[in-house]
């Protein structure tokens, strides 16, 4: 069984920063695909950033240049660095890996809130 954990969220003010991370129960060697999603109250989750292994990241429109994601294979750790946070960052992350089997695992999710 797959698990992953989020860590990192909290509240902050405008213009600050977080770090997420995403602790996997599997060799993330063996994982291409990882993804970051957040989700609004009352909103669809929508991708946030992803990254393949070996390859370059890609972003949502509204957060490049703000979010950086990489991963730390030999960790088996995802993270999400989210700086300049503006209130329209706030939501439950999610991190996400789809698994050789083609399945996609989902961790709890981690709450961030930017608010004055």
């Amino acid at each position: 069984q797959v698990q992953l954990v989020e860590s990192g969220g909290d509240l902050v003010q405008p213009g600050r920063s977080l770090r997420l991370s995403c602790a996997a129960s599997v060799d993330l060697f063996r994982i291409d695909y990882m993804g970051w999603y957040r989700q609004a109250p009352g909103k669809e989750r929508q991708l946030v950033a992803s990254i393949r292994s070996g390859r370059s990241a890609n972003y949502l429109g509204s957060v490049e240049g703000r979010f950086t994601i990489w991963r730390d294979d030999a960790k088996n750790t995802m993270y999400l660095q989210m700086d300049d946070l503006k209130p329209e960052d706030t939501a439950v992350y999610y991190c996400k890996l789809l698994h050789p089997d083609y399945i996609n695992y989902w961790g709890q999710g981690t709450q961030v809130t930017v608010s004055s």
